[in-house]
């Protein structure tokens, strides 16, 4: 374990095992429709691309970043879009992918800015939902954990940059983000 961590939260076989049964559900969802599955840069990179090897189905792909934290460990509530599609999505079903749902302003913003552009579906893929900080109203279509209101690293998540390589997910010590 790494040292900056108080604990493992989620082993590399807990995140595997689950990934493959969101694999499954997303097959069978979008069994013949070719989604677009975006995947929402940097965090979800690892998630992503276990997922869309695990699926089965043909998808395409494409990747958004956008920002509301920058090097804080909080949110700003300002969502900026710092990389938007390459492709169009009028009439397209589309899975956001995203590593973890925190208060909901950047999926919220997110969801509101695809749908003005005409696809058939937008739904959410998240690996961590963090309900108890939910700020702004918002579903996720397929969940992979609920999440503690814990400060966590690992498989894609950072704290200003570091942590992401770590192949399982673990809670950040205070002592690392409180300085």
């Amino acid at each position: 374990m790494h040292p900056d961590l108080e604990s493992i939260m989620l082993s590399q076989e807990t995140i595997g095992a689950r990934v493959q049964e969101l694999a499954a559900r997303l097959d069978a969802d979008y069994a013949g429709k070719n989604p677009l599955m975006v995947c929402i840069l940097k965090g979800s990179v690892f998630f992503y691309t276990d997922l869309l090897r695990a699926m089965k189905e043909p998808v395409e792909l494409d990747f958004m970043s956008i920002s509301s934290y920058g090097a804080s460990a909080n949110t700003s509530g300002e969502v900026r879009l710092l990389k938007d599609l390459g492709c169009k999505i009028e009439g397209r079903d589309v899975v956001v992918v995203e590593d973890i749902v925190d208060s909901g302003y950047t999926l919220s913003y997110l969801k509101r800015l695809l749908h003005s552009r005409g696809p058939a579906s937008v739904r959410i893929c998240a690996l961590l939902d963090k309900v108890s900080r939910r700020v702004v109203p918002l579903d996720v279509d397929y969940k992979g954990f609920d999440c503690a209101d814990e400060f966590v690293v690992g498989y894609g998540l950072d704290y200003a940059e570091r942590y992401r390589t770590l192949p399982y997910i673990g809670i950040l010590k205070r002592s690392v983000y409180e300085k």
